[in-house]
C-alpha cells in the first residue's frame, strides 16, 4: 500500500531503526526544550555537504529568519545525512518529527505524485523556461501538492541540469549506455528514463554511491556539476557526458504539523526567509556550477557534450505514455506552452 495511504501508526511502524531513534530524539525537542525565552526552534535535516549552495543559502535564511522574527524563531541545520536520507527526513516530516528537510523533486514524487511531471527528460527548453514554470503558477500548485500527505512545498532552490558521468567509457549517445549500470534515485520517472535510453537503472541512495562505484556496482551515475564535483565522485568516473537530460530541482519542505502550530506572522517571517534564500542559491549556484566543471577537467576528467537530440528523440516514448493520464498530461502541455 502507498506510504500516504497507510495510517499513522503503521507508517511509524515501518519507519527504520535509524529514523526511529531520530523521531524520538526530535519529538523530545521540537517546541519543548526547543522553546527558550519564547523562541522556536526549527529544525532542518537535509543530505548535502557544507560546502554545497544549498547548504549556504540556509545558513543565510536562518540568519534572516532569527532577525526577521526578532529572535522568536531560530533554524537548526543539520546537513550530510545526519538525521537520515531524503526519503527518511520525508517520513519524519510526516509525521510531525522533523520540521524542515529538502530533497530532489525526484524522491519527492513518491510522497506526491503529481510532482514526478518535473522529472520528465528534455521537459524544459532552458533554465529560464524551468525558472518561468517552478516561480509561476505551476510551480506553486506542486510546491501545495504535498499537503495532502502532510508535506507542505516552501519553495524551489536550483539544481542545475542532470547528466551522466561515468567509469570506463564517455556517453555520447544513447547506445554507450547499453549494458551500463547508472545509478538513478529511487523515481520511477528517472527508473524509466534511463531504460527508455538502454542503460540498467539501479536506484542507491546518494550516501552509498561513492562505495558502490568503487566496487563496481554500478557503472557510471547522473547528477549535476555540483555534486558530481563535491562528491568527489570523479575520483573514480573519469567522463562527464553533459547530454543535460533533466533540470531536476530541489524542494524546501515543512511539515503540516509544524506549519500549523506557526502563528500567520511566524509563517509569514519564514515564507520571506525562505524567498530570501532561493534568490540566493541560484546566484550562489551558478558560480558552483562553474567552478565544479573547471575543478573536474583539472582532475582529469573528460568533459564531453553530446548532442541532445539524440537522447531527447529517444525518450518520446515516455511521453506518449503519459497520453491517457488525465492529471500529468495536461500538465506537460501547460509547462510546453510557458513562456
Amino acid at each position: 500500500m502507498p506510504w500516504h495511504l497507510l495510517k499513522r501508526s503503521d507508517q511509524i511502524k515501518m519507519m527504520t531503526r535509524k529514523s526511529f531513534l531520530t523521531l524520538l530524539i526530535c519529538t523530545i525537542t521540537f517546541f519543548g526544550c526547543g522553546v527558550d525565552n519564547e523562541t522556536k526552534t526549527i529544525r532542518l535535516g537535509h543530505g548535502l555537504d557544507v560546502s554545497h549552495s544549498v547548504h549556504k543559502a540556509m545558513v543565510k535564511m536562518g540568519e534572516d529568519l532569527l532577525e526577521r522574527s526578532g529572535g522568536r524563531l531560530k533554524l537548526e541545520i543539520y546537513p550530510s545525512q545526519q538525521l537520515g536520507t531524503e526519503r527518511e527526513c520525508l517520513e519524519l516530516l510526516q509525521i510531525g518529527s522533523l520540521d524542515m528537510t529538502k530533497v530532489s523533486v525526484g524522491v519527492l514524487e513518491n510522497f506526491a505524485p503529481k510532482t514526478r511531471v518535473l522529472g520528465l527528460p528534455f521537459l524544459f527548453r532552458d533554465r529560464q523556461h524551468s525558472f518561468n514554470v517552478l516561480d509561476g503558477p505551476i510551480g506553486q500548485m506542486l510546491l501545495n501538492e504535498g499537503e495532502k500527505y502532510w508535506l507542505k512545498g516552501l519553495g524551489y532552490y536550483d539544481a542545475g541540469s542532470r547528466s551522466f558521468y561515468t567509469m570506463n567509457k564517455p556517453i555520447e549517445k544513447p547506445a554507450d549506455l547499453e549494458g551500463e549500470k547508472i545509478r538513478v534515485m529511487e523515481s520511477v520517472t528517472a527508473v524509466n528514463m534511463v531504460k527508455a535510453l538502454g542503460g540498467s537503472p539501479t536506484p542507491i541512495s546518494w550516501g552509498e554511491l561513492y562505495t558502490s562505484l568503487q566496487q563496481g556496482v554500478v557503472d557510471g551515475a547522473e547528477n549535476n556539476p555540483p555534486s558530481f564535483y563535491l562528491s568527489r565522485h570523479y575520483e573514480v568516473c573519469k567522463y562527464y557526458s553533459l547530454d543535460e537530460h533533466t533540470v531536476l530541482p530541489d524542494v524546501l519542505l515543512i511539515g503540516t504539523y509544524v506549519w500549523n502550530k506557526l502563528s500567520q506572522q511566524e509563517q509569514m517571517w519564514l515564507s520571506q526567509a525562505v524567498k530570501e534564500s532561493v534568490k540566493y542559491q541560484r546566484i550562489l549556484w551558478a558560480e558552483a556550477e562553474a567552478e565544479a566543471l573547471r575543478e573536474v577537467q583539472k582532475a582529469g576528467v573528460v568533459v564531453s557534450r553530446p548532442d541532445k537530440t539524440l537522447f531527447a528523440e529517444k525518450v518520446q516514448g515516455i511521453y506518449e505514455s503519459y497520453k491517457d493520464d488525465a492529471e500529468i498530461y495536461p500538465l506537460i502541455k501547460k509547462i510546453q506552452e510557458t513562456q
